[in-house]
């Protein structure tokens, strides 16, 4: 189940940055990154405006898409086989009420810190051991999956 992340809502919500630049990017990327480290949760941030870009770090993709953050979450909803399969993480009540309509999950910011460890923003490269969350949905999907068992 992928996560699809409103970037600039996020980092204004978690680090008081009323509009994020590129130095509030990076650490968030940082620590969503190390956050995401042994775990099966593919993660997907969206930023708004140009330039138009993706890259990936392991199971984090992040992605501007020239314009509109809300408008490409949408457009990947949209164009998803199951929608129900993904969920929306923004602070954006009018963004996740269109997430919903279009079949979405939604989930708020700190639910999300919740489940992959809230820590210490300012130095603390990591979750502890036991702040980890496993998406249960996830690993009973991967492990009914013929293809994920052994021989």
């Amino acid at each position: 189940m992928p996560y699809l992340l409103d970037g600039n809502n996020l980092i204004a919500s978690e680090r008081q940055a009323r509009t994020p630049g590129e130095d509030d990017r990076s650490a968030f990327e940082i620590e969503l990154a190390e956050r995401l480290r042994g775990t099966r949760s593919s993660v997907r941030v969206f930023y708004d405006g140009p330039p138009e870009q993706t890259r990936t770090l392991g199971s984090l993709t992040i992605r501007r898409p020239g314009g509109s953050a809300d408008e490409a979450i949408l457009r990947e909803i949209f164009a998803a086989a199951d929608a129900r399969g993904m969920t929306v993480v923004t602070a954006d009540r009018d963004l996740a009420r269109r997430c919903r309509d279009a079949g979405a999950k939604t989930l708020d910011p700190g639910r999300f810190w919740d489940r992959f460890g809230k820590g210490d923003t300012a130095g603390r490269t990591g979750p502890e051991k036991s702040e980890v969350r496993v998406d249960v949905e996830e690993w009973m999907k991967y492990f009914s999956d013929p293809e994920n068992k052994e021989p």
